[in-house]
C-alpha cells in the first residue's frame, strides 16, 4: 500500500490529479478497479482509458484521462516494473538452516541466510549474507555464492563455481555441468576432463532449466546484469557480456564470445569460436556461423543484415513461379538453339 505521491517519488514521475489517493495493487487495465493502479505503455490500449475504473494510471507525457489520477513518466513500462515490485514483492524473512537441510561443517554461511529442507551444501562452500536456497538445491564443494541471491528449487551448482551478488537462478538450472568435450579415439571417443569453472557476475538472472557448462580449462563467464531466459545452453569457455539478453532456447557453442548489451532472439544458434560485437541484435531462429560486427541487426541462417534478410524472405514465396518461368525460358532457349543449328 502506498500513496500516488509516494509512487511518483519512487519512479521519478509527476502526479496529475489527487496524489494522496491510496494504491493497494497493480492490475491489468481491463481488471483494474478502485484502489488499483494500471499502466498504458502501448498506444493501442489508450482507448481503454475511457472505460477504466482504476484509481490511477501510469502514462507518458501528453496523455489525458479526465476523472482518473495520472502518474506521468517517460518510461511507463519501467515504472510499471518498479511499482509492481514496490506493491507486490516481499522478500521472505531469514529462517536459517531449516530441518532437513544438510550443510557440511566446513561450509561458511553469512548472516540471515535461509537454507530450505532438502538442500545439500558441500565442503568449504561459501554462502553470502541474505541468500535464500530453496528446497532441493545442491551446492558442490568450494562453491561461492554471493549476497542476497535467490536460488530456486532443484538447482545444481557444481564444484568451485562462483556466483555473484543479487543473482537469481530459476528452478532446475544446472551451473557447472561438464562441457561437451571428447577426443576421437578410432571409432570411439575419449572424454576430455572439464577442469575449469563457471563464473556468474552480479545482478544476473538465470532462467529455468538453463545449462551453463564449466570450462575445459579456465572460465565460462556470464558478466554483470545479463538476463538468460529458460532452456538456454551455454557451452564451455563461452563469454557473455554485460546486460545481454538471451531469449529461450538460445544455444551458444564452445569458446564463443557475445558482447555487451546484445540480444539473441529465441532459438538462435551460435557456432563455436564466434565473436559477436557489442549492441548486436539477432532475430529469432537465426544461425550464426561467422563473426558479427557491433551495433547491427541480423536475421536468417546464415545470418545477414536484417534488411537484406527481409528482401530475401519476401522472395521465397515467389520461388515456385520463378522456377516455372526459368523452366519455360530454358525450353524456349533450347528450341531457338535448335532452329539456329538447322539453318
Amino acid at each position: 500500500m502506498a500513496t500516488l505521491n509516494e509512487l511518483a517519488e519512487l519512479i521519478g514521475g509527476k502526479v496529475v490529479g489527487d496524489g494522496s489517493v491510496t494504491i493497494n495493487r497493480m492490475a491489468p487495465i481491463d481488471a483494474a478497479g478502485p484502489g488499483d493502479i494500471t499502466f498504458v505503455a502501448n498506444p493501442k490500449y489508450l482507448a481503454k482509458l475511457k472505460e477504466t475504473t482504476a484509481s490511477a494510471v501510469i502514462v507518458k507525457p501528453g496523455i489525458e484521462c479526465p476523472g482518473v489520477a495520472l502518474l506521468v513518466c517517460d518510461n511507463p513500462y519501467l515504472a510499471f516494473a518498479k511499482v509492481l515490485t514496490a506493491l507486490h514483492v516481499r522478500r521472505p524473512e531469514a529462517q536459517g538452516v531449516m530441518d532437513g537441510a544438510w550443510v557440511d561443517p566446513s561450509a561458511e554461511l553469512g548472516a540471515d541466510v535461509t537454507i530450505h529442507p532438502g538442500c545439500v551444501i558441500g565442503k568449504k562452500a561459501r554462502i553470502g549474507r541474505g541468500t535464500i536456497l530453496y528446497p532441493g538445491v545442491v551446492v558442490y564443494d568450494a562453491v561461492e555464492i554471493g549476497e542476497d541471491c535467490l536460488v530456486h528449487a532443484g538447482v545444481s551448482i557444481r564444484e568451485q563455481c562462483r556466483i555473484g551478488n543479487r543473482v537469481v537462478i530459476q528452478p532446475g538450472a544446472v551451473i557447472g555441468s561438464d562441457g561437451f568435450g571428447f577426443a576421437p579415439d578410432g571409432k570411439a571417443y575419449y572424454k576430455i576432463p572439464q577442469v575449469g569453472i563457471v563464473s556468474i557476475e552480479d545482478d544476473v538472472e538465470v532462467g529455468a532449466n538453463v545449462c551453463i557448462d564449466r570450462a575445459a580449462m579456465g572460465v565460462t563467464l556470464v558478466k554483470r546484469g545479463t538476463k538468460i531466459d529458460n532452456l538456454v545452453q551455454i557451452a564451455h569457455n563461452v563469454s557473455v557480456g554485460e546486460d545481454t539478453i538471451l531469449v529461450a532456447q538460445v544455444g551458444i557453442a564452445g569458446s564463443s564470445k557475445v558482447g555487451n548489451h546484445c540480444t539473441l532472439g529465441g532459438q538462435v544458434g551460435v557456432s563455436g569460436h564466434i565473436k559477436i560485437g557489442d549492441n548486436t541484435m539477432v532475430a529469432a531462429q537465426s544461425g550464426i556461423i561467422s563473426d558479427l560486427p557491433p551495433g547491427q541487426v541480423f536475421s536468417g541462417t546464415p545470418t545477414m543484415p536484417h534488411r537484406e534478410w527481409l528482401k530475401a524472405s519476401a522472395g521465397v514465396k515467389n520461388l515456385p513461379a520463378m522456377r516455372k518461368t526459368i523452366n519455360s525460358l530454358q525450353k524456349r532457349i533450347e528450341e531457338l538453339e535448335k532452329l539456329v543449328k538447322e539453318r
